[in-house]
């Protein structure tokens, strides 16, 4: 724990404009890999990359706004992370594997016109979900589905017969 304070510094008005860039970037990875892992659904159209930044640079800003924290570093480690998170989302846009990672990846809930059930609880998707998607895909039973899958953003894309 020492050698973690000494590189991120303790609290109070002895950490530097530096140590709070780092704890920022950390918070940032460590948010990023908590939202990642919650259900897609949880946070609407939004990739964990933006629900993190939102957040921690609303705090950051109140924090600076508020008097909590020292003005400039507060300043200096949230464009830090606004850096970080630009960075994250161009590689994201090169590499599919951090795409994935980042963002996630579609998930297969209906395979001609059956519902994978132990796919569709992973997801957080209960029957009444897949009939509103069935619905607003202008469809009645799943018998008229060809697949369906639930989008990384959260929406459920039905392809009918």
């Amino acid at each position: 724990m020492e050698t973690l304070h000494a590189l991120i510094g303790s609290q109070g008005d002895d950490i530097t404009w530096w140590q709070m860039s780092l704890r920022a970037a950390l918070i940032f990875l460590l948010g990023m890999l908590m939202v990642r892992f919650a259900a897609t659904r949880a946070f609407g159209k939004w990739s964990a990359l933006d629900i993190i930044l939102a957040v921690v640079v609303g705090s950051n800003l109140s924090r600076a706004m508020t008097g909590s924290a020292p003005f400039l570093p507060t300043i200096v480690a949230t464009t830090a992370l606004l850096g970080l998170h630009a960075a994250l989302a161009s590689a994201s846009a090169r590499w599919s594997w951090l795409s994935t990672l980042t963002k996630g990846s579609s998930v297969a809930l209906v395979k001609d016109g059956v519902a994978d059930e132990e796919a569709m609880r992973r997801a957080g998707i209960g029957e009444g979900d897949m009939r509103m998607a069935l619905r607003a895909a202008g469809l009645d039973d799943l018998e008229d589905v060809e697949s369906a899958a639930l989008e990384r953003n959260g929406d459920i894309n039905i392809a009918g017969r």
